[in-house]
């Protein structure tokens, strides 16, 4: 099996079977991303202890790539402190614009979506769940992130 193949499959699984889909009983913090130009919308919901992302889930209807994105991004995350969050989805956005990542090989399956960059178009889909969380975690601590998160 040729790396794409597998990468492909990863993809299908997580849009198939995304993991974390689905309101939570309770939260801290929920944003929501659209994407205005393919229809994507998507809702973050999480819940952050002693600076570490305890729990995060999402909502939404999109695109295979966007849809499975975020199922990659919660499973990445979880676990994390903020600050490795914010390396997370720096080095995430490096790697769909085509530079060398060389962490990303250790981010769960966010790997398979190197691919995406022959796919321009659906550079934004993929980075949709990626750049709302970003929005959270790169404010400015006053605890009231963006209502609403578009990737043009």
């Amino acid at each position: 099996m040729q790396l794409d193949d597998l990468y492909r499959e990863v993809i299908v699984d997580h849009y198939n079977h995304p993991r974390n889909y689905g309101k939570p009983d309770k939260w801290d913090i929920v944003v929501e991303g659209k994407n205005p130009v393919c229809g994507d919308e998507i809702k973050i919901y999480l819940n952050v202890r002693d600076n570490v992302v305890a729990d995060v889930h999402f909502e939404g209807k999109g695109c295979s790539i966007s849809i499975a994105s975020a199922s990659v991004m919660t499973e990445t995350l979880r676990g994390k402190s903020l600050d490795e969050v914010k390396t997370i989805l720096a080095d995430f956005n490096q790697m769909l614009r085509g530079e060398v990542c060389e962490r990303c090989e250790e981010y769960s399956d966010a790997i398979a979506f190197q691919g995406v960059t022959k796919f321009p178009v659906r550079v934004k889909c993929a980075l949709l769940a990626w750049k709302t969380v970003e929005e959270i975690v790169n404010s400015n601590g006053d605890g009231t992130p963006p209502e609403t998160t578009t990737t043009e």
